[in-house]
């Protein structure tokens, strides 16, 4: 009776020995079907939860998809690593695949997917307005972000659907790289910033 229980025991450890190995061996195979894909994304904002959502609760693998998220701060930068082949699939704005169109590029790039309905940029003051409206930007000092950049050119639209010339009402400083725009409003330049989350709560902490 002992043997037929150790051999019951030993049998019973060889199959689960053996469940785990295929297990194992299974899920290595899954994951080497994955499609690798390399994303660089324009800013790490709130403004795409969703996305990091997806990544957490893992639906982009359960769609055979293994991708690799790189912060690239500025539509020029991401443009640039998806035409060097540093990056699969870039996330800024719909500018970039215009400038590069125009430039005569024969390896353009291709909008295909949009990814956001409004713009996510915060107006930041360096003083508190108890009733702010945009007519107090005028004559004061705007860092608004890369000339040209989507962030930048909604904000010049704001600004004259509110009736505000952003050429001569204000200057809108677009010197500073999207990436040192909170560093360089919290060091002093500027009266106002355009930021998105959650830089722009830190700038005024």
């Amino acid at each position: 009776m002992k043997r037929i229980w150790t051999f019951i025991l030993g049998l019973f450890i060889i199959l689960v020995l053996v469940s785990l190995v295929f297990v194992d061996f299974n899920k290595d195979k899954k994951d080497e079907k994955l499609e690798k894909i390399t994303l660089a994304e324009v800013a790490h904002t709130i403004f795409y939860a969703p996305q990091y959502v997806a990544f957490e609760k893992g639906y982009f693998k359960e769609e055979g998809l293994d991708v690799e998220l790189v912060l690239t701060p500025g539509a020029d930068k991401v443009t640039a690593a998806v035409l060097s082949g540093d990056a699969d699939i870039g996330f800024s704005g719909s500018e970039a695949t215009i400038y590069v169109y125009n430039g005569g590029e024969k390896d353009y790039l291709k909008t295909f997917a949009q990814l956001t309905q409004k713009d996510g940029t915060f107006l930041v003051s360096r003083k508190k307005y108890d009733n702010f409206s945009l007519d107090q930007l005028r004559g004061k000092t705007v860092i608004g972000g890369r000339a040209g950049g989507m962030p930048e050119m909604t904000f010049e639209w704001s600004l004259r659907e509110n009736g505000i010339d952003p050429k001569n009402d204000l200057d809108i400083d677009t010197s500073v790289a999207f990436a040192a725009m909170s560093s360089a409003f919290i060091g002093g330049q500027g009266d106002f910033v355009t930021l998105f989350e959650p830089n722009a709560i830190i700038s005024i902490l």
